[in-house]
């Protein structure tokens, strides 16, 4: 039967950080082995030269600090080609070109790894000297924000975080070592940063060093004081563990319980917060001793508790049961403390071998990456199911990553105090998971659209649901991080208005909700463009123009391009006279003798004029019988001024003077203009005028009804209405009937007055 290299129960760190390894088929493990050993090798020839004779800004020998990280990394399983990548990371420093040359030699994993190793580098070091030398107390808001720069780096790539973390640990060592002063900067980093890390993702064995060595710089004196104490009592500690470990493996081999009883080591930093917390002297602390049992499965685990407490008393309140409630780390064992004989309590802990494993290794474990691609080890298949699992290991230490963060975050409230200038400083971003594992940055409450508008802008608009950790929310759900969020779109569409809505929650992000944004205002002008453009292909083919091209026309006229004619004639910003003007041959010029003639003929006219003014609503001064025609671009009325434009073939168009369209032709052609007045049938309680009135303001449910019973009230009739809306924004153009523009104005003035109305004018 196949199975999953994923699903050893002892994998290390080992199967964790080898991410490129080639396919392997069954037999190549050895010769795989060797050609890492050598490549092992070939790194370290090759960074010698280079490292030789130079120091890192700790003041350690390159080569020599470089050698200690491969040790270290070696003594916690880390495989060849991560070892090689030490040797690289600070060879690098020395190179022109460091990621080509690395490429080439070691290949482009080797290059990225050293290249990402060496950035987190430049940040740590540009940061540090803000840590300043303040003992052992909590970091401040600065260096708290530089941890967050570090959680991100690592988050990409968990190699990077065993080699910092190998680093730090060999740094410390060379100051134990050669004895010299310690920065106080570096042990704090080391002690609040470096060593929780390595404990939330399980690294116990650099954890420990890496506080004793940080505990032994901060405070010499009580390091000093607790390890002369336990250098007096050790003898005899060593005797009554011995003799407690012999009475209990044979207590259990009786019982038929294969196990491996060991005596536990305990940790000067680890004495001294016992001390603090527990409020003990060092010599209850000494008398504590503490013992690890090692068995084969999980019922093998309850069936040596039940035999410790057989042959010791129990204290009930020292249980914890982490096998059924395992630590947020993946952390599983019983722990119990029990006192013997003499009253001497025993702390012992009980776990599988795969538990050890895992409490040695870490989040690590999770990972389990066989060193053999898809072939797996003697041909035995890793896919399928295989890429699932590794995104998952990815979630696992993202989480514990994002706990190691918060607990920095917690650590600072408690240092500020009640809630003080350290509260929310992680509050700001959450990090989710696609399905496939990609980690995705979002502000804190980001909602599904928020997610999937930073994956791609076409998978926003076309959002319709969202899973997160395979159950359906809502779209306005706000995400958590460590979740598994999957997008459900459509093949096709948009998003809607509702999401702009900050009532209702859809969007947190202010990247997507300007996307949204910008797709209705794209709408608004494909909306806008068309209805130009069908205004001017209409007008052509009135004026049997049709051959004429769009884009002749649009340059012709001054603009870019169609498009932008066909935008600002949708918008009622442009007239299409404008256009007739340039479709139609200018008539010729009159010459002077042409104009005196035309002059006299209007003077010899002026008493046929007033003769029929009574009758008339719009007189022609100096003309009679002339077509007039009111102007649809303005729209007069009286008392208006009004002035004259002789047309070709139309008559007079009759514009307000302050008509945009009337200054223009009248700049271009002034001989056209001709002096016009309202006459008395135009005055009259009989006359009607539609008048077009513009009003923009905010819009509510409602507005437009409340505009109309204004116009009602005032007894006006609206003929026509057209709103548009864009976000909370509305403009409204009404036509409406009135024989007095005068009167008009009182009624404009009370819609002003309406909820919401912004600006009220006549067009």
């Amino acid at each position: 039967m196949k199975t999953s290299a994923l699903e050893s129960p002892h994998a290390t760190i080992v199967e964790l950080v080898d991410l490129d390894l080639p396919e392997g088929e069954a037999g190549d493990l050895a010769n795989l082995r060797q050609a890492r050993e050598e490549g092992l090798a070939r790194a370290r020839d090759f960074a010698a030269p280079l490292l030789d004779g130079q120091h890192i800004d700790s003041g350690e020998p390159a080569l020599a600090h470089a050698d200690g990280v491969s040790l270290i990394l070696h003594g916690i399983g880390a495989p060849p080609s991560l070892r090689a990548v030490a040797y690289l990371v600070y060879a690098s420093a020395f190179l022109k070109q460091p990621d080509e040359v690395i490429a080439r030699a070691f290949g482009a994993d080797a290059a990225h790894l050293a290249a990402h190793a060496r950035k987190l580098v430049q940040i740590q070091r540009n940061a540090r000297d803000m840590l300043g030398d303040e003992g052992l107390g909590p970091l401040n808001a600065e260096q708290v924000e530089r941890i967050r720069k570090m959680l991100l780096a690592f988050s990409r790539d968990l190699r990077v975080v065993l080699l910092r973390l190998a680093s730090r640990l060999q740094t410390l060592r060379h100051f134990a070592e050669t004895k010299q002063p310690c920065p106080k900067a570096l042990a704090r980093e080391a002690m609040q940063v470096f060593a929780p890390l390595a404990n939330r993702l399980g690294i116990w064995q650099i954890k420990w060093e890496l506080e004793d060595l940080s505990f032994r710089f901060l405070m010499p004196d009580t390091y000093r004081s607790i390890a002369r104490s336990l250098d007096e009592k050790r003898i005899e500690r060593e005797r009554n563990v011995e003799h407690a470990r012999q009475t209990l493996a044979q207590a259990l081999a009786s019982s038929g319980i294969e196990a491996t009883v060991q005596g536990r080591p305990k940790h000067l930093y680890s004495i001294w917060k016992k001390m603090q917390g527990k409020s003990l002297t060092i010599e209850r602390v000494f008398d504590l001793r503490a013992l690890r049992v090692i068995v084969s499965d999980v019922p093998a685990c309850y069936a040596a508790l039940s035999r410790v407490h057989e042959l010791w008393q129990p204290m009930p309140e020292e249980f914890s049961d982490y096998i059924a409630r395992p630590k947020p780390n993946g952390y599983q064992s019983l722990h119990t403390v029990v006192q013997d004989e003499q009253g001497r309590p025993i702390e012992i802990q009980i776990r599988t071998q795969a538990m050890h494993d895992h409490a040695e290794s870490g989040v690590a474990a999770h990972w389990a990456y066989k060193e053999a691609g898809t072939k797996g080890y003697a041909g035995v298949q890793a896919a399928g199911e295989f890429e699932s699992r590794v995104a998952e290991a990815r979630k696992t230490v993202l989480r514990q990553l994002l706990a190691w963060e918060r607990d920095l975050a917690a650590a600072d409230d408690q240092y500020q105090g009640q809630g003080g200038a350290g509260h929310g400083l992680f509050d700001d971003r959450i990090y989710v998971f696609t399905p496939d594992g990609k980690i995705i940055d979002l502000p804190a409450g980001a909602t599904p659209i928020d997610f999937a508008y930073a994956l791609h802008t076409d998978l926003g608009h076309r959002c319709r649901g969202a899973r997160v950790d395979g159950a359906m929310v809502t779209l306005n759900t706000s995400l958590l991080s460590g979740q598994t969020v999957e997008v459900v779109a459509a093949k096709e569409g948009g998003p809607s208005l509702d999401w702009l809505n900050a009532e209702q929650g859809y969007l947190r992000s202010p990247r997507a909700r300007a996307k949204v944004r910008a797709w209705f205002n794209a709408l608004a002008q494909q909306a806008t463009i068309a209805r130009g453009r069908d205004a001017v292909e209409r007008l052509l083919q009135r004026e049997g123009k049709t051959s004429v091209k769009l884009e002749s026309l649009a340059d012709m006229l001054g603009f870019r391009n169609a498009d932008a004619l066909f935008e600002v004639v949708g918008k009622d910003e442009f007239s299409l006279r404008n256009i007739e003007q340039v479709l139609r041959p200018s008539a010729p010029e009159q010459t002077a003798d042409e104009l005196i003639a035309q002059r006299l003929a209007r003077t010899e006219q002026e008493a046929a004029a007033s003769r029929g003014k009574e009758g008339r609503g719009v007189l022609v001064v100096g003309v009679d019988s002339l077509l007039t025609q009111l102007a649809r671009c303005c729209r007069p009325a009286p008392p208006d001024a009004i002035g004259g434009y002789v047309t070709r073939g139309k008559g007079v168009a009759v514009h307000r003077r302050e008509c945009s369209n009337f200054r223009q032709m009248a700049h271009q052609h002034p001989e056209r203009v001709i002096a016009v007045e309202w006459g008395k049938q135009a005055m009259g309680d009989d006359a009607s005028y539609a008048v077009d009135v513009l009003i923009e303001g905010h819009d509510r449910p409602g507005l437009l009804r409340d505009v109309c019973d204004v116009f009602a009230q005032g007894k006006t009739h609206v003929k026509a209405m057209h709103s548009q809306s864009h976000h909370d924004e509305i403009t409204i153009t009404l036509t409406v009937q009135t024989a007095d523009t005068s009167k008009l104005a009182s009624l404009l003035s009370r819609v002003a007055q309406v909820h919401g109305i912004a600006k009220i004018r006549r067009k």
